[in-house]
């Protein structure tokens, strides 16, 4: 009787596993050529926020209005704006 309850346990735990990998295995609707286009669209995407980023840090500190610790924190925000837009890209 003992062996019987394992192994209708044993086929039940390998029926359930089965069915979760069944159910969480992610199905990709596009090919890996768009995706990796979509993944070279976000880095240039970043690149460009960082850049753009240097650049606003530099016309902030040649201008006396502001701090250079408000303008590293504009580099900051600049930055992370980049970087949410590119992980929007690679999410659509």
């Amino acid at each position: 009787m003992n062996i019987k309850m394992g192994f209708k346990g044993l086929v039940s735990g390998v029926a359930i596993a089965a069915g979760l990998l069944v159910v969480s295995a992610p199905s990709y609707s596009e090919s890996p050529a768009e995706r990796s286009q979509e993944r070279q669209e976000a880095r240039d995407t970043k690149q460009i926020g960082r850049q753009e980023a240097r650049e606003q840090k530099q016309e902030c500190k040649a201008g006396d209005e502001k701090t250079r610790a408000e303008c590293r924190q504009e580099k900051r925000e600049a930055k992370q704006k980049a970087r949410s837009t590119a992980h929007d890209i690679k999410r659509d």
